[in-house]
């Protein structure tokens, strides 16, 4: 733990276990994928305890309270302590969980006449 009260961003990210590798937590940050407190953040800025941190990974989307700060990155039980996922963060992924597992999968790609087909109805869509 940090007696300071200051850890950048992206280490604090990756000693919390929200990505592999200070590379990608930059990469991802960089890419505007991590807000601090509403701002779209930077790989240097200064965690403080008690910001809010919003993370998105792919379709999940984490709004996360900083309640503890780690330079180090250590086990599983300890990055769990160092944040606490908002209620209302878990109902929105869980609720995307629920969307994406009730929409249609095909286990092919379709064929022309399939192609066409779409095709014409988006032209439809697109008319109408």
């Amino acid at each position: 733990m940090v007696t300071d009260n200051q850890v950048r961003l992206d280490k604090w990210l990756w000693a919390a276990r929200f990505f592999k590798t200070r590379a990608l937590a930059k990469a991802a940050i960089e890419g505007g994928k991590v807000h601090c407190d509403g701002v779209r953040g930077k790989p240097s800025r200064q965690v403080q305890l008690g910001m809010s941190i919003k993370i998105r990974q792919g379709f999940a989307e984490k709004t996360v309270i900083v309640e503890g700060l780690s330079e180090q990155r250590g086990p599983a039980k300890v990055a769990e302590t160092l944040y606490r996922e908002t209620e209302e963060s878990i109902q929105k992924r869980e609720q995307l969980v629920v969307q994406r597992q009730s929409m249609p999968y095909s286990e092919h790609k379709p064929d022309k006449k399939q192609r066409r087909q779409i095709h014409r109805f988006l032209r439809q869509q697109e008319k109408d």
